[in-house]
């Protein structure tokens, strides 16, 4: 068996990432690595990815239903609407990441994608996709970044993105499959 792969107790190889956390082998089995299309559905993997940095995704994961519920289900036009007193009542709910600059920075984005034609930020995020992605036998394989994340970051960016750096558009490239990082032995390999 691949080491960076583990028996869960159902008895199915994945991930070792994924340990025995329920929430964790949920996503791991159902949303990771699956293809994600959608302005909304990728504005929220935008916007939660963004609030990963420097956090672990499983904490994002947990409080997933809170920043949906505060952020309008990351409806983009519904959140380019908010303004200073909700930025006030986002920094006061423990159910999600009190950081001021990422809550500007989805506010900001999202008043980017409600300019956007629909459609035009799954075209985008798509276009950036690798025709090619070799299968990673370990995790050591799994590159932080990749050419086609920094030119993602870059496009997001001069278009006046935030929280966009590579590397975390290289998760959401991950998350949203546009690529696929399941190793070698895991079941979604």
């Amino acid at each position: 068996m691949n080491p960076d792969t583990r028996l869960g107790a159902d008895g199915v190889a994945r991930c070792a990432w994924a340990g025995d956390d329920p929430e964790y082998v949920r996503y791991h089995d159902e949303e990771w690595g699956r293809p994600l299309h959608g302005d909304r559905a990728l504005f929220e993997k935008m916007s939660l990815e963004g609030f990963q940095a420097g956090l672990s995704w499983i904490t994002i994961l947990r409080k997933r239903p809170r920043f949906r519920e505060v952020f309008a289900g990351f409806e983009p036009v519904a959140v380019a609407s908010f303004d200073d007193a909700d930025v006030e009542r986002l920094l006061a709910d423990a159910g999600i990441i009190r950081n001021r600059a990422k809550i500007l920075a989805v506010i900001g984005n999202a008043r980017l994608v409600a300019e956007m034609a629909p459609g035009e930020l799954d075209a985008l995020m798509w276009s950036f996709a690798p025709q090619q992605h070799p299968r990673p036998s370990t995790f050591a394989e799994v590159p932080a970044t990749t050419p086609e994340s920094v030119a993602l970051s870059k496009e997001l960016r001069r278009r006046g993105f935030r929280f966009v750096g590579p590397t975390t558009m290289y998760a959401l490239m991950q998350s949203a499959g546009m690529v696929d990082d399941h190793v070698v032995g895991c079941w979604r390999a």
